[in-house]
């Protein structure tokens, strides 16, 4: 299996996301520019990566311009065809902004940055410690939308407090039923706000990401 992770201008995470897949989870992985095109040597069984960080300043909205660049063409066409995408943080919110996923990130409730651990559950119940760091984070969808994602197990992650209650003090931005984290009804494009791959090294003292990036994109399919 290949991983492409994608640069835009302000992606500051996409270092972090390489590592991580690198040298924590020994896997092949490529830069990709975004002014390229080219994904002729990825095949439907690999994972394309869009990483956090500031994509374009994040002007007019957070990923509303990268949403346009010539990778992310090539990214969408990837992902309507089966390939594996994966948005984690910004890359969620280009993920949104693309139509690739449902729904939109919006500034947090409390109108402030967050950067902390915080506490996510997903459907088997398991319960995982992820950094967050963004100012829009807060996962927003009108209902009939939520009530579909909800209805076909699209809801991948929830933020909760450390023995998996969701609580209002556990969600970090406010978002719509605690939502952290989402995929598409065919279940090959990903997005999530924490970072996963900020927390895949024994020397950070938290490997909850590794096994996130293991379980989500180098099974067959993604869970459900």
């Amino acid at each position: 299996m290949k991983f492409g992770v994608v640069v835009f201008p302000g992606s500051n995470c996409d270092r972090d996301m390489f590592d991580a897949l690198k040298h924590d989870l020994g896997q092949d992985v490529t830069m990709l520019w975004h002014k390229d095109r080219d994904l002729s040597k990825f095949t439907t069984e690999d994972c394309i990566v869009l990483p956090g960080g500031f994509s374009y300043g994040d002007y007019l909205r957070c990923g509303a311009i990268a949403r346009f660049s010539p990778m992310m063409q090539s990214v969408i066409e990837f992902a309507n065809k089966g390939g594996k995408v994966f948005g984690v943080c910004n890359g969620f919110q280009i993920l949104c902004e693309s139509g690739l996923l449902p729904g939109a990130l919006l500034r947090n409730a409390n109108q402030q940055f967050v950067c902390k651990n915080v506490f996510i559950k997903n459907s088997s119940e398991e319960v995982f410690k992820i950094p967050v760091a963004h100012g829009e984070g807060r996962y927003y969808a009108d209902e009939q939308t939520l009530n579909e994602l909800e209805a076909n197990g699209q809801v991948i992650f929830r933020y909760c407090d450390e023995n998996g209650q969701f609580t209002k003090d556990s969600n970090p931005n406010g978002a719509t039923r605690n939502i952290a984290g989402i995929t598409n009804a065919q279940r090959n494009v990903f997005g999530m706000m924490p970072h996963p791959e900020r927390a895949c090294s024994d020397i950070l003292g938290n490997t909850d990401g590794r096994q996130i990036i293991e379980t989500l994109l180098m099974a067959k399919q993604l869970v459900h």
